[in-house]
């Protein structure tokens, strides 16, 4: 399963926004105008605009208008998870077209419309998309913006 860069660049938005946060003297709230982060980090202007509005409509980031205007964290950055984050730019996740998640929160899988069929791998694909969430929901803001930019690779567990 790929995220697509509505994901990847909404996290980093979020994460910019939280370290320019975390750098303002005092504590105090910092606005941080798009054009900013999307020159600092390379990305389209128009198209941050766009993953921002997902956001804020998220209650995920605020907004200030007027010449120091600019975004800023809705929350603290320890109470954001990725799963807040990625579900409102990318919507529900899930590994496979067919999985989605019901109204109940329960999984439910397309195939399985006829009552008498039983879809073999929904095991596989519930237990993938669990791992996913859990990921996600266990990762705040926060937690990307205390890890130190990387020198080499970060090993992934086998």
């Amino acid at each position: 399963m790929m995220f697509s860069t509505k994901a990847e660049y909404g996290v980093r938005v979020m994460v910019e926004l939280a370290r320019r946060a975390g750098e303002s003297p005092g504590g105090a709230e910092s606005v941080v105008p798009l054009a900013e982060i999307a020159e600092h980090d390379g990305m389209p202007l128009a198209y941050l605009e766009h993953l921002v509005a997902r956001l804020r409509k998220a209650g995920l980031i605020d907004s200030r208008r007027g010449s120091r205007g600019g975004y800023m964290l809705a929350r603290p950055a320890e109470e954001i998870t990725m799963a807040e984050v990625v579900e409102a730019l990318e919507g529900s996740i899930a590994p496979i077209e067919c999985i989605s998640q019901g109204p109940d929160g329960s999984i439910v899988c397309s195939r399985e419309s006829d009552p008498n069929h039983t879809c073999p791998t929904k095991l596989l694909w519930t237990r993938v998309r669990f791992s996913i969430v859990r990921t996600l929901e266990d990762t705040t803001v926060a937690d990307l913006i205390a890890v130190p930019a990387p020198t080499a690779s970060i090993p992934v567990p086998a």
